[in-house]
């Protein structure tokens, strides 16, 4: 069995089919997000330790940690930005992080620093990607996230995709890097705009389980874009690409809705040994008088559970919420 392993300094966490769905938090990102975007390069964090802290107490797995504030001259300014925001959220929390960056220095810098065994946000199929993150990949043997696309873009053909997707695994076993290691996002379309979106992913995910045996993440959000009430739509989503086989995502856990399906799926999919996670979480829970049910009073467990910069340089059309 697949099992990908990320840690803090503190805690380990294992990404896998026979594991709770790993929920990868999204919110320190500024893509999209402009007040957070100033704030972090005034040198104010305030909004990233805010962040920080809810998603943890929301149930987060993991969280995502972004510094991507402006697309002018990122090689000079994004590498001692995600440093320090780096440094600020894993002295805060106890999760594992995610490191998500397309500038190449920044990753390295960032790796330089990073306690445990963080993820690395990402690689793409594209020549220069593969020949500058999988060295550090191998170097600092930690796992990455694999997007499926290449110079030609994202492909609408899920075939291709999926060749992308083995052609980066393979590329990394060149490396001394196990599949394991190799967190493949099969890149989830707005159903709004690709009617059988849902049906694509889901068949992806069940050529990655079992043909390339690899773990699955992606930007959640994406498959709503463009639509009214987009957190009915995420919600309805989870289950159902938890089922197909996708093991992690990166999603917002402030999300009362969407944590709830992800606990659901997590019992009926059997990674919620006794329904443990669940008891704990909604056992004082009561429904308001006369409206719609309150979120549960007990605090959300971290087992339950934008993708804004990734989505955005993939082209996605993720936006921030």
């Amino acid at each position: 069995m697949t099992r990908t392993i990320v840690a803090s300094a503190t805690r380990e966490i294992v990404i896998g089919f026979d594991q709770p769905f790993c929920v990868i938090g999204e919110r320190i990102n500024p893509t999209g997000r402009k007040k957070l975007a100033a704030e972090m390069i005034e040198g104010n964090f305030d909004t990233v330790i805010k962040d920080a802290l809810e998603q943890v107490a929301a149930g987060a797995t993991m969280l995502d940690v972004n510094a991507g504030v402006t697309s002018v001259n990122p090689n000079e300014t994004e590498p001692g930005l995600l440093v320090r925001t780096l440094e600020i959220v894993q002295g805060l929390v106890d999760v594992p992080l995610s490191i998500d960056s397309s500038v190449t220095a920044a990753i390295e810098a960032a790796l330089k620093v990073a306690k445990g065994r963080p993820l690395v946000n990402s690689v793409t199929g594209e020549e220069e990607k593969l020949e500058a993150i999988l060295p550090l990949v191998k170097k600092y043997d930690v796992p990455v996230v694999a997007i499926s696309n290449d110079e030609t873009g994202i492909s609408m053909d899920p075939d291709v995709r999926f060749a992308v997707a083995k052609k980066i695994v393979e590329r990394a076993m060149d490396h001394g890097i196990k599949p394991e290691d190799i967190v493949v996002d099969p890149l989830v379309m707005p159903i709004g705009a690709l009617g059988d979106a849902g049906r694509q992913v889901f068949a992806l995910l069940h050529r990655l389980r079992n043909e390339l045996k690899v773990n699955t993440t992606c930007g959640l959000s994406n498959i709503s874009f463009g639509l009214p009430h987009r957190h009915g739509i995420n919600a309805g989503f989870i289950p159902m690409v938890i089922g197909a086989g996708m093991t992690s995502a990166i999603m917002n856990p402030c999300r009362p809705q969407e944590m709830e399906a992800v606990r659901a799926a997590n019992v009926l999919n059997g990674t919620d040994a006794n329904c443990t996670n669940w008891i704990m979480t909604y056992r004082d829970y009561k429904p308001a008088e006369g409206g719609p049910a309150t979120q549960a009073t007990a605090a959300p467990s971290a087992g339950g559970g934008r993708r804004g910069g990734r989505a955005a340089r993939a082209g996605a059309g993720a936006t921030r919420e």
